[in-house]
């Protein structure tokens, strides 16, 4: 199984990956809000930080600012910082474990 992804797992790959969850976090914002506007169906708030756990979350910080959307609904709010706060130390983590092992080489 490894060896079907490793071609896959291209750093343009990745980031390819990572700006289209990026801009589909931020439409989903910007399409709620239209949906909360217009009296439609709307979209989960398990799916909007579902798409920010996944690494969409600038996205979705860009799109609750662009579209004023979900500034103070409590616990979302609280949520998307927590996946935000995690994803920080996780980056931070990644990359002191990788800095600690070039350091013990």
């Amino acid at each position: 199984m490894k060896d079907l992804l490793a071609p896959l797992l291209t750093p343009a790959n990745i980031a390819m990956a990572f700006a289209a969850l990026n801009v589909l976090a931020f439409a989903a914002f910007g399409i709620d809000k239209w949906k909360a506007q217009t009296g439609r169906w709307r979209t989960s708030e398990a799916t909007l930080l579902h798409l920010a756990f996944l690494g969409g979350t600038p996205g979705a910080y860009l799109g609750r600012k662009l579209f004023r959307h979900k500034t103070r609904k409590q616990p979302f709010v609280r949520n998307l910082h927590t996946i935000a706060f995690l994803q920080v130390m996780a980056i931070v983590g990644w990359n002191g474990w990788d800095l600690a092992n070039q350091f013990w080489k």
